[in-house]
């Protein structure tokens, strides 16, 4: 019975200093990870002016600094007359190229579409996915695809499901407008419990009165 209840003793104590330690091990990976890519950018400096050769060892972080600086003076070029004609330029020139215009084309979009004042991906939504009676999480992207509406012959928007575990990979569907319910979780607690795999779920919301739902789950 001792050795029962000391077993179980053990077992909470591991458990216990998992879950302390496994969100800061994650968080070191990836801050870790985020600060090699972006000491990356250093090579677009001459060698000699590299943080190795001013100081003689390398100093971490300096490259997240670096990018900041690059994406400051980024938009301080392309904000005026002759940055926007460059802009202009450059992506004519790489429209022209097959395989590149189909990649470019594709990310720029989505980055307008993610950073702009539109709602993409700051709604998120139920749709009965993959079957009937099945509800996945996902983020509305469009209220409107105007194509499929008019040969549909009623509103269809655009839902982004995201994979569980990895929330870059997911799946596309157009559905019904009346099909989608708007749920009340944030972006965060959605993208929280997605990766989680529902091990961590949002709180309960109250319904915001002034706000009417996309559509509601059939009884």
């Amino acid at each position: 019975m001792n050795g029962g209840a000391r077993k179980w003793g053990v077992r909470r104590y591991l458990v216990a200093g998992v879950l302390v330690w496994l969100p800061i091990l994650a968080t070191i990976w990836v801050v870790s990870f985020m600060l090699h890519i972006m000491d990356r950018t250093l090579l677009l400096l001459p060698p000699a002016y590299r943080p190795e050769a001013l100081v003689g060892f390398s100093l971490p972080g300096v490259g997240a600094l670096f990018a900041l600086i690059v994406l400051l003076l980024t938009g301080l070029l392309v904000t005026n007359l002759i940055g926007r004609r460059l802009v202009v330029w450059g992506e004519d020139l790489l429209n022209r190229i097959p395989l590149v215009r189909t990649v470019y084309g594709g990310v720029k979009s989505f980055t307008e579409s993610v950073f702009s004042q539109s709602n993409s991906f700051r709604k998120v939504v139920m749709v009965e996915y993959p079957r009937a009676g099945a509800w996945s999480i996902g983020f509305l992207t469009a209220e409107d695809v105007e194509e499929i509406s008019d040969k549909m012959g009623e509103p269809h928007v655009a839902v982004y499901i995201s994979a569980a575990l990895n929330a870059t990979a997911g799946y596309l569907v157009v559905v019904p407008r009346r099909q989608v319910v708007e749920l009340d979780m944030s972006v965060d607690e959605a993208m929280k419990m997605i990766i989680t795999c529902g091990v961590v779920t949002p709180r309960t919301h109250h319904a915001d009165a002034t706000r009417t739902p996309l559509a509601k789950p059939a009884a």
